[in-house]
């Protein structure tokens, strides 16, 4: 279990994020077309795994704007902005932005995902969604970076995630 916060108060994860290393946990999340995609889905592609409680919010939103940005000069790598909003409102949120470099999934159907990644809130006004964190893959889908965001309100580190992948 690690310990985030909002505003300075105390959250708890149910676990840690996969250590650097270590095979990257499978995952069944929802795409914009309510089809399932899988670590599977993206096979020989790094991943960037941009998890955000819900991009409702002002710091999600700047993270997968940011993302978004400088995927563009990424080679062979994929952006995944994971949350728990339905896939309606991720794709509502990217057309309106002008999103194209990043992928939205949803954690609509299950918490797996992030019970898996040890980024499940459980307790706090944000419990039973997904702390801040950011996980890099390779492309035999090897953890290569991660960071758990310590508090929620704050933006990830980009150019270290990105330096992972390069």
């Amino acid at each position: 279990m690690a310990t985030v916060t909002l505003k300075g108060n105390p959250i708890h994860t149910n676990g840690e994020l996969p250590g650097v290393g270590r095979t990257a946990p499978d995952f069944r999340l929802v795409d914009g077309k309510l089809g399932e995609a899988t670590l599977e889905t993206f096979k020989g592609k790094k991943k960037i795994l941009n998890i955000v409680p819900s991009l409702d919010t002002a710091v999600c939103a700047t993270s997968a704007r940011k993302f978004n940005e400088r995927a563009a000069n990424l080679h062979n790598t994929v952006v995944l902005v994971i949350s728990a909003d339905l896939p309606f409102a991720q794709g509502r949120f990217c057309t309106a932005e002008g999103l194209t470099n990043v992928v939205p999934l949803s954690m609509m159907r299950s918490r797996d995902f992030a019970r898996d990644y040890g980024v499940l809130l459980q307790d706090g006004p944000l419990a039973g969604i997904a702390a801040r964190a950011v996980v890099g893959i390779d492309e035999q889908d090897k953890v290569i970076y991660c960071q758990l965001v310590k508090e929620i309100a704050e933006e990830p580190d980009y150019e270290s995630a990105l330096a992972a992948l390069r």
